[in-house]
């Protein structure tokens, strides 16, 4: 009974272990051997020599990371991080043959290309409408206007730069490229009728003349309204011809030069 109260006593004595939470060193495989030691020292009397507690293994060497510095005994392993793919920016990614990035092929990109162009291209129409209403306020010089602007006049224009109505007409579509007499009524037979419904910016509206050839001539622009130069003593001006109790019964038809 004394050997075994004496042996727990000793036993009691022996540093405890912590419950082990990760794998076990070499040194906790060798614990039978020691405990026999010291039953030797115990029965024959020789001081008990106790071992220093036992060390856990670094956390690190059983996540197989390696540590710091490749020190065995650094307790502080480099923290590792998980990286992601990282993908090249949109513009430096290379396309399959034919194929933007944006997912249109080039054929798709050429053909809204000409219809922006097409769009920016401008008709003969639009050009000798702008370039009429550039002299928009010109005084009317009978006999004055040409291919290259306003002019001095003849007759009772004779001292007057200006235009007057089929001078400022044949000015207007030289800069479409078009070439028209200076004389309202060559310029009504030059070019194809247009029927009032299908008036376009830049056509010749006629007026006057009862069956022969007309009188007066003006530049289309749109919603009845038309560029001229009306008369000596006014200037080139704006005028809605089809509201115009003064034009409208004079009105004698259309033309789209050519």
């Amino acid at each position: 009974m004394w050997l075994t109260a004496g042996f727990l006593a000793t036993l009691s004595a022996l540093p405890t272990q912590p419950a082990p939470s990760t794998r076990p060193c070499v040194e906790e495989i060798a614990l039978p051997d020691a405990l026999y030691d010291l039953l030797d020292a115990w029965l024959s009397g020789r001081p008990v020599e106790t071992r220093p507690p036992l060390q856990e293994c670094p956390a690190g060497e059983h996540a197989g990371q390696p540590f710091a510095n490749g020190d065995a005994s650094s307790e502080n392993p480099p923290a590792t991080t998980s990286r992601s793919p990282v993908l090249a920016p949109s513009s430096s990614r290379t396309a399959p043959p034919g194929m933007t990035t944006t997912g249109k092929t080039s054929s798709t990109k050429k053909a809204s290309s000409i219809r922006k162009a097409s769009r920016g291209r401008k008709s003969k129409g639009d050009l000798a409408a702008a370039a009429a209403m550039a002299w928009l306020g010109t005084p009317f010089s009978w006999g004055g206007g040409s291919s290259v602007g306003p002019t001095t006049g003849i007759g009772r224009g004779a001292a007057m730069v200006g235009f007057d109505c089929s001078g400022l007409t044949l000015y207007a579509w030289s800069r479409a490229g078009i070439r028209l007499g200076h004389y309202t009524g060559s310029q009504f037979k030059q070019g194809r009728r247009i029927r009032l419904s299908d008036l376009r910016k830049g056509d010749l509206v006629f007026f006057g003349g009862g069956t022969g050839d007309p009188t007066h001539v003006g530049l289309y622009l749109s919603g009845g309204v038309m560029i001229h130069a009306p008369k000596t003593g006014d200037v080139v001006k704006k005028t809605s011809f089809l509201n115009s109790p003064y034009y409208r019964p004079l009105y004698r038809g259309a033309v789209r030069p050519s």
